[in-house]
């Protein structure tokens, strides 16, 4: 890539969270020589969205999906395409394609794991012949508790030799003061790729822990081990553990892939461990019923979400539809006042097979899905587009496998801050 123009394209800059990526982009070259380009399908409206959030792109780049030769000259010139052009399932291939036929790595957001399955059957090959990375769910789902799991895996086998049984992975999130809005939760974007997702040919697979793993015998072992569970529970100190939002089927396939690429790497035999995560609720005793009842409607609605997956595709298809049409579209999400403020944290609680016990901790801050996630994914294309800043290797990567651990303190840029516990 010794010959590329510039280092970072943020495709999809437009976007509610495509301008907050650029605008972190803008920021960091600042501070460095970082070159960095905006592109969507419409040049005058990359200028004026990114106006929007006071950025000025040094270069606007003219690409669209339905015209492979604009994305071929995009990727052609880039060291890392960052693509926020969703749904994937939809629009994600061709970008994909541009990147490993010119050599760009690639990496975006995207938490539909059928496509996410289907890239790596077609794109992993390809991609390790051109020496590309395609790291997906690159953001909130699933960066954090990815590289928190492994930094938490790669302790304990520095410490006591061996690797992790159990794992307990909770999220708590503080949000601004004054009053909750609408589009503080669930992005448009979000909710339009569930719906993709919910309608897809594969989606009765959604649900299986270990759809990201190639080696039939490693997923065996991992869906007999760790299931997906999405019944509300208890946890310590009086808090109420709700499924993850906004979907309690991304994380725990990103893991375990990790888990089995880095056995792979080091020769060693996958282990599969327990891995279950949640939503904290906490409060006051008094609190507890109201706790409870939102748990229980968030289980109801991820358990609704599995229904339609797994429903007969002549029923799929239909609801699906009706919920990408009534649900909010891609361009929905939070006024920029109610971007700061927001506080979240992840904790993990593990014990090894010799009931040695390990914690590590994320403490980030700014929405989560939003301003949290644009700035971990500019981080993460800025990590990419610098030479020996990553682990060697190549193909289709979770985030942690891509990034490495060593990488965590750079994450501190983007206010997230990883720590393990001595």
């Amino acid at each position: 890539m010794a010959d590329r123009d510039i280092d970072v394209v943020v495709f999809g800059a437009t976007g509610v969270t495509g301008r907050r990526v650029a605008a972190y982009l803008a920021e960091r070259a600042g501070e460095s020589e970082l070159r960095w380009a905006a592109a969507g399908r419409d040049r005058a409206r990359l200028g004026d969205a990114l106006a929007e959030v006071g950025v000025s792109a040094p270069e606007t780049i003219v690409a669209d999906v339905s015209d492979p030769a604009s994305l071929q000259a995009m990727a052609s010139r880039a060291r890392v395409v960052l693509d926020l052009v969703g749904p994937y399932t939809l629009y994600g291939r061709p970008v994909i394609d541009a990147c490993i036929s010119c050599g760009a790595h690639y990496a975006d957001l995207t938490g539909e794991m059928t496509f996410v399955r289907e890239i790596i059957e077609e794109c992993n090959g390809p991609a390790t012949a051109a020496g590309v990375k395609i790291v997906q769910v690159c953001g909130f789902e699933a960066l954090p508790p990815d590289m928190l799991v492994l930094m938490a895996t790669e302790a304990a086998r520095e410490r006591w030799g061996e690797g992790l049984a159990s794992i307990d992975l909770e999220v708590q999130v503080t949000p601004p003061g004054g009053m909750p809005r609408s589009s503080d939760g669930m992005s448009g974007g979000t909710f339009q790729s569930l719906a993709a997702v919910a309608g897809s040919k594969d989606a009765g697979r959604i649900t299986d822990p270990a759809i990201l793993i190639n080696d039939a015998g490693v997923a065996a072992a991992v869906r007999r081990v760790s299931p997906i569970g999405l019944a509300p529970r208890s946890g310590e100190d009086g808090a109420v553990i709700a499924p993850m939002a906004p979907a309690p089927f991304i994380n725990p396939a990103v893991i375990h892939r990790t888990a089995a690429l880095a056995a792979s790497a080091s020769g060693r035999p996958a282990e599969p461990f327990r891995y279950r995560e949640g939503m904290s609720l906490t409060g006051a005793a008094a609190t507890l019923p109201v706790r409870w009842a939102i748990a229980g409607a968030l289980s109801g609605v991820q358990m609704g979400l599995r229904g339609v997956a797994r429903a007969r595709p002549a029923i799929r298809a239909p609801l699906a539809g009706a919920l990408a049409r009534v649900g909010p579209s891609s361009g929905f999400g939070p006024s920029p006042d109610r971007l700061e403020g927001w506080h979240w944290r992840m904790s993990v609680h593990a014990l090894t097979p010799g009931a040695n016990e390990i914690r590590a901790h994320v403490h980030a801050d700014g929405h989560p899905g939003y301003l949290a996630t644009a700035r971990m994914l500019g981080e993460a294309g800025i990590l990419l587009a610098a030479a020996g800043e990553t682990p060697a290797g190549a193909g289709c990567l979770t985030p942690a496998a891509a990034l490495g651990t060593a990488s965590a303190e750079r994450f501190e840029r983007a206010r997230v801050r990883f720590s393990v516990e001595d």
